[in-house]
């Protein structure tokens, strides 16, 4: 099993990427795990909406040309479904079982997604109704993705 994160923005914090690290660790022992770091664009507070989604479709791009083909695309979305961590494993676990070996999540920059790579979504996720900054959303997502390979396993974790 591969999975691949392409998250826009460069990771900074050195807290987030020691958690980051220690996932990547812990979800070796369960797939292939690739990290790719895409440039967001300067997002002034004064942008117009016009400029804003320009901005969007030029990350959009850099994301695309990124994507493997027959990757399942899974966009972390606010206006996505949200699932439980167990609804997670199953639902990552149906992909496998059906012979999908490749799970792509995107994690858009501050201005949020394109609405062209939206569209090419298999899933829009939410992870919550509360805003994250998009560099926290990547080590909550692979807390997440191991919290559901441990599931999927049969195996304890806390809850």
């Amino acid at each position: 099993m591969k999975l691949t994160v392409i998250a826009v923005g460069k990771l900074k914090e050195k807290y987030l990427k020691e958690g980051i690290n220690e996932y990547s660790k812990r979800l070796s022992r369960f797939c292939e795990l690739e990290i790719i770091e895409v440039n967001d664009e300067q997002a002034p507070d004064s942008l117009s909406s016009m400029q804003e989604e320009q901005a969007k479709k030029k990350e959009a791009e850099r994301v695309i040309k990124r994507l493997k083909p027959g990757t399942v695309l899974i966009i972390l979305d606010v206006r996505g479904v949200k699932v439980s961590s167990p609804d997670l494993a199953n639902k990552l676990n149906s992909y496998f079982i059906s012979g999908k070996s490749h799970i792509t999540f995107v994690i858009g920059g501050s201005l949020g997604i394109d609405k062209e790579l939206l569209g090419m979504a298999d899933l829009r996720l939410s992870l919550s109704d509360m805003t994250f900054p998009h560099q926290l959303t990547r080590l909550i997502l692979l807390e997440q993705v191991f919290r559901a390979f441990k599931i999927i396993n049969g195996e304890t974790y806390h809850k």
